[in-house]
């Protein structure tokens, strides 16, 4: 089976990561999509998220009605950063030898790749399909990889000249371009839009993530929902799990 590894932080998950993976896993064929929150990314560690139980929850949610859509506990609260390396490896580590690993990020996310622990290490792990966003060409893919992975300077300006589209194989990487994802939304619009109704929030968010973001108070001025306690943890935990059944059950 072909499965990709979708991570970030998902604060919160919207219409655009779901866009994203739908349209990898019918260009690529995946049996499996692992969407997988970052409890504490390193290149955010200075960033206030919202709490992992509500991010997680969330993505139950979303991720409900499609059953290649799996949310994942992977990086879940340990108390220290989420390097990609070691998900990559701990996923790698559950799947069947026969399986093949992608590891699916936007280029929004993926302009930043040199900057990652062990980067190297990663590209060489698995495959990269690297997604289109609105304001981050993938023409510039050449320009943001690792100096030793990058091609020569007229390679990196031939690739920014022509239209972004199939794969790049380098030595040390494989890297798969997804250039026909037209979802415009982001995290930081969904979180702008909380305080509007559910039938607007309901634009850029599934329902069910519109329903639970208002229910829980998410992204307003009043505090969210305090999950920090064990029993409440469990609580949100069990009725993300609850309603992500109830969906794909239908």
């Amino acid at each position: 089976m072909r499965v990709a590894l979708f991570g970030g932080t998902f604060d919160p998950v919207h219409c655009g990561h779901l866009a994203i993976a739908r349209a990898a896993a019918e260009r690529f064929s995946l049996g499996r999509v692992y969407f997988v929150p970052a409890d504490i990314p390193p290149h955010k560690s200075k960033q206030q998220l919202t709490d992992f139980q509500h991010r997680f929850a969330m993505l139950a949610l979303a991720t409900a009605e499609d059953k290649r859509f799996v949310p994942s506990l992977l990086d879940a609260p340990t108390g220290r950063p989420n390097y990609s390396i070691d998900t990559v490896r701990r996923l790698k580590s559950q799947l069947k030898k026969s399986d093949q690993l992608f590891y699916l990020i936007g280029m929004d996310a993926f302009k930043d790749i040199s900057t990652w622990h062990q980067v190297e290490q990663l590209l060489a792990e698995c495959e990269f399909i690297v997604a289109s966003r609105p304001g981050f060409s993938l023409a510039e893919i050449g320009r943001v990889l690792p100096d030793k992975l990058r091609p020569k300077h007229e390679v990196v300006k031939a690739m920014a000249k022509q239209q972004p589209s199939g794969t790049i194989s380098l030595p040390g990487a494989t890297i798969h371009l997804l250039s026909d994802v037209e979802e415009r939304v982001s995290s930081t619009q969904v979180r702008r839009a909380a305080k509007r109704p559910v039938t607007q929030l309901a634009r850029y968010v599934p329902r069910m993530v519109a329903e639970y973001i208002k229910k829980q108070r998410l992204y307003a001025n009043a505090a969210p929902a305090n999950t920090t306690e064990t029993g409440k943890t469990a609580r949100v935990l069990s009725f993300a799990a609850g309603r992500h059944k109830k969906a794909r059950s239908h």
